[in-house]
């Protein structure tokens, strides 16, 4: 990074001028204002997101490749959208693919990826993981009679159990399907140690990083993954979603497409016509954070990227550090995850004694604090912490959260724990 834009990790803008550009802030519930907790889930979306996609709908609308300038101008937006976020998975354009979700993304892959595959391939899934990144390995093994081996979690932290990797990985695993952050306790696992260990046993890895991506600037180089997806609503974006493989690789899947589709690249897993307006959003998510960190909007893009990350990762720890802590004084609240000294998302789950997940969620509801509540389709590692029936508590700390609204989140907690 250049010493002009690190220097800018210090100037990011300030949190009032980030909430300004967020219309949902001003919704209020119970006579305040909310304080939206659902991150995890689905973050706010700011104004120049809603500007960019309806430009692209009211002045641009058309389809592609066709010798007209409104289909022209889509061409060029789609390029350009593909390019933002190449950079900011650190990949390169032909390496995009577009689709309407994460798991939509990832069970297309996973039917291109198990077309060759048989008896004698292995994919390891972790506990740890959301259903997106399980499933759709698990229809493999009753399609394709492969095997699917699960590793486990160390319960009292909330991390991977390395030896349980060690143990399932073998000569015969094809794929690691991991997640780079747990979406229910918060967890980040250290994929590139993970992608290692898979890369020497000849297997490839697969990264969820729809939890990681709006906490951690994601790196596929760094990560040495080879198929990576995440989901621009949970970045400040619209309900989309995004898949960077390498080239090579993805050339050589054997996907569903049509005939006269394109034949290489990113396009080439892209089946029908797109969501263009969730793309140009997606584009402008990426824009959105990466000038929080100053600068013209068309220079050094993914440096100014890491410059706005490195000041929001530290908000976010001020805050779950401070969320972690209070939590701990309330009687009968029990925190899941790690500690803010171990690497985590501000992303905080606990549970009430003797309160219902839902009630919690209600009863906070009330006072303007919405959090969510439930098994967030990591059902798995809910369960295994004892709440498959009830579920857990959820808050997540996002670029727009304040302090203040960690201390109702808490001054709600403690009411309801006392009452």
């Amino acid at each position: 990074m250049s010493a002009t834009v690190a220097g800018r990790a210090r100037r990011v803008a300030p949190l009032d001028a980030i909430r300004a550009q967020f219309p949902a802030l001003e919704r209020r519930e119970g006579g305040v204002p909310v304080a939206y907790f659902d991150g995890p889930g689905g973050t706010q979306v700011p104004t120049t997101v809603t500007e960019a996609m309806g430009d692209y709908l009211l002045h641009h609308n058309a389809n592609t490749y066709w010798a007209y300038p409104t289909s022209a101008e889509t061409d060029a937006l789609l390029a350009a959208a593909r390019a933002a976020l190449a950079e900011f998975v650190n990949g390169s354009p032909d390496e995009i693919v577009f689709g309407n979700n994460m798991t939509t993304l990832t069970f297309h892959l996973a039917r291109a990826l198990g077309a060759r595959w048989g008896p004698g391939n292995e994919v390891i899934v972790t506990d740890l993981d959301h259903h997106a990144n399980i499933a759709p390995w698990r229809r493999l093994e009753r399609e394709r009679s492969i095997t699917v081996r699960r590793v486990s979690v160390h319960l009292d932290c909330g991390e991977l159990d390395w030896a349980s990797l060690a143990r399932a990985i073998g000569p015969r695993t094809t794929l690691l399907a991991i997640g780079a952050a747990s979406n229910a306790i918060g967890t980040i696992t250290d994929v590139a140690r993970a992608a290692a260990l898979a890369r020497a046993h000849g297997a490839l890895t697969f990264v969820d990083a729809v939890h990681y991506a709006p906490h951690e600037l994601v790196d596929v180089q760094r990560l040495g993954c080879d198929f990576l997806a995440c989901s621009p609503y949970k970045f400040y974006g619209p309900h989309a979603g995004v898949l960077w493989g390498r080239r090579a690789l993805i050339d050589a899947l054997d996907a569903p497409r049509l005939d006269p589709a394109p034949e290489a690249g990113g396009e080439r897993l892209e089946t029908g016509t797109q969501n263009h307006e969730g793309i140009v959003g997606s584009m402008a998510a990426v824009d959105f954070l990466a000038s929080l960190a100053g600068g013209p909007r068309d220079a050094l893009r993914r440096a100014r990227l890491e410059a706005a990350y490195a000041e929001l990762q530290a908000r976010g720890q001020r805050l779950v550090a401070r969320l972690w802590s209070a939590l701990a004084e309330v009687p009968g609240v029990t925190r899941y995850g790690p500690p803010p000294d171990r690497p985590r998302t501000p992303t905080v789950a606990f549970t009430v004694r003797g309160v219902p997940a839902i009630d919690v969620a209600r009863a906070l509801a009330a006072r303007g604090v919405f959090v969510s509540h439930g098994d967030f389709y990591a059902s798995t590692i809910v369960a295994l912490l004892g709440h498959a029936d009830d579920g857990v508590v959820r808050a997540g700390c996002a670029c727009y959260t304040s302090e203040e609204e960690v201390e109702r989140l808490i001054a709600g907690v403690a009411e309801l724990a006392s009452s």
